[in-house]
This record gives structure tokens, sequence and C-alpha cells, in this order.
């Protein structure tokens, strides 16, 4: 009971620390909007991206429309995604958009554009990535390019940037392709900060874990993530005892899940995540019901 009442409380406060990632993260990336990217008509990606540009058109601020846009990806993606994302994603949009209209008042951090790109940059993919560690999302659609990948095996970060090259060509017609150019470089500088905040960044990662409990391991892998994975049996070197290691690849979004997974397997005693640089034939696999 002792041991069943320390894992829930190990388990609390993971999720408690999750929420606190998501609000820094949401906080920095609204400070950045406000301050930086949005007086120098500088554009960020995705729905931000179309939210800034309908906002430069119609009255509704940008915070109420990042809502509004990514109520459609939540609801396509909550079946794929479960209700835990879905929480996270909500409270990390609606804190995002509390947090625009508060800073949108304040005196402009800069005026210069190159300073606007670099630092608005930083501090958008810092707050993206934690949001993102958090297991949270402030973007519906990387939810559709995570589908698209699921069903379709399209590049996840492909789809992304194409969504993406659109948007800056769109913001660059409308507003000067000055404008444009900086946007793209910009967005290059958050993705390459999310790299680094996000652990979970790249498309995706491989993951091996070494546990006694590998067949329910596995299984709930399979029941939340849909994922299959490779069963292996491998032996202690100096405890001599006989352990499941268990190898797959998942995509971004679904490390955090992975981790609460592996959380709830006190005996799960050792996991590596690692980078895959390049993958080659069918890596990933789902099996739809």
């Amino acid at each position: 009971m002792k041991k069943i009442n320390t894992h829930k409380l190990g388990h609390i406060r993971q999720e408690v620390w999750s929420f606190i990632m998501m609000t820094c993260g949401a906080a920095l990336a609204a400070f950045a909007l406000e301050e930086f990217l949005a007086p120098n008509d500088i554009f960020d990606g995705g729905v931000v991206g179309i939210a800034m540009i309908i906002a430069r058109l119609i009255p509704p601020d940008i915070g109420i429309l990042v809502v509004l846009i990514n109520i459609p990806f939540i609801i396509l993606g909550r079946k794929e995604m479960g209700n835990s994302f879905v929480i996270k994603a909500v409270y990390s949009m609606v804190l995002f958009s509390v947090l625009t209209s508060i800073f949108a008042p304040l005196v402009n951090a800069t005026q210069d554009k190159i300073l606007a790109t670099a630092f608005g940059g930083v501090l958008l993919g810092a707050g993206v990535g934690l949001v993102l560690r958090g297991g949270g999302c402030l973007d519906g659609t990387e939810i559709v390019a995570l589908l698209l990948y699921r069903r379709n095996g399209f590049s996840v970060g492909n789809t992304v940037l194409y969504i993406n090259i659109v948007i800056y060509t769109i913001a660059g017609l409308l507003f000067g392709l000055d404008n444009g150019m900086y946007s793209l470089l910009m967005y290059f500088i958050t993705s390459r900060v999310i790299d680094i905040v996000d652990v979970g960044m790249n498309n995706a990662k491989s993951v091996m874990i070494i546990t006694e409990e590998g067949k329910e391991v596995a299984e709930e892998i399979y029941k939340r993530l849909g994922r299959t994975v490779t069963f292996m049996r491998g032996e202690g070197m100096v405890s001599k005892n006989e352990m499941d290691v268990l190898y797959c690849v998942v995509t971004r979004t679904e490390i955090f899940t992975l981790k609460e997974i592996l959380h709830e397997f006190p005996r799960s005693s050792f996991t590596t995540i690692s980078e895959i640089t390049e993958i080659v034939g069918n890596h990933i696999k789902r099996t739809d019901s």
C-alpha cells in the first residue's frame, strides 16, 4: 500500500510539473508574440500565424482567434490523442490567449526587425518547447500533421513546413515580401530552440525499455499510443536476472504519454530515448480498431 501511495504521489508531482511547464511556456510564447513579433509584422507559422494574419484584417485579437481556429483541430485529434492531451492542449491554448491580451497593452520591446526576429524567435521557441515538454500544444496544424503521419506515412516535419511556407507566402504577399522573409527566418530560429528545449522535438525518437513487466508495458503502449513494440530478452551482467527489452519508435508528441506509461510501472528499471537521424522503411506502425 505504501508503494502504491508513493507511486501515486510521484504521478501527481509529475502532472503538477507538467502544468507548471505549460504555464511558463504559454507565458513566454505570448510575450514573444505581443512584444516582439506582432508589432513588427513578423508572423509565426501554423494556427498562430493564421490568427496573426486575420487579426491584421479584422477586429478580433490574436488570442481569441488562436482558440477559435484551434477548436476544429482539437475535435479532430481527440480520438487519436486521448483526453489527457486534449485537456492540456485546451489549457495551453486558453492560457496563451489570455496572456496575449494581458501583454498586448505593454510597450513593445523593440522596433528593430532584426532584434525582433532573433529574440522573438528564441523566446517563442523556448515557450513552445516548454508547452510540448509539458504535454500540451499551441498549434492545431501539428495535430493534423500527426494524423496524416499515422494514416498515410507523411512526415510530420515536412507537413508542418509546407503549411508554414504557404502561410509565410500569404503574409509576404499581403504585408510585404520583407516581412515574409523575416518570418521565415524567425521560424528557423524558433524550430532550433524548440529542438534544444523539448527532448522529444525530432519527428521520431527510438525508445528502449528494460523492464520486468514487458508484456504489461507493451500492452499499455499499444492501448494508449496504438504502437507495437519489438520484444527481446536480456540478462543482467551482475544480477543474472532475465529482463524484457522493448524497442519502439514514437513521434515527438507521444513522448510525454510514453513517460506517463513508464511511470506507472515501478519495475521498469531503465529506459533510454534517443534521437533518430534517418529512418529507412516502415518504422512506426499503428493498428486502428
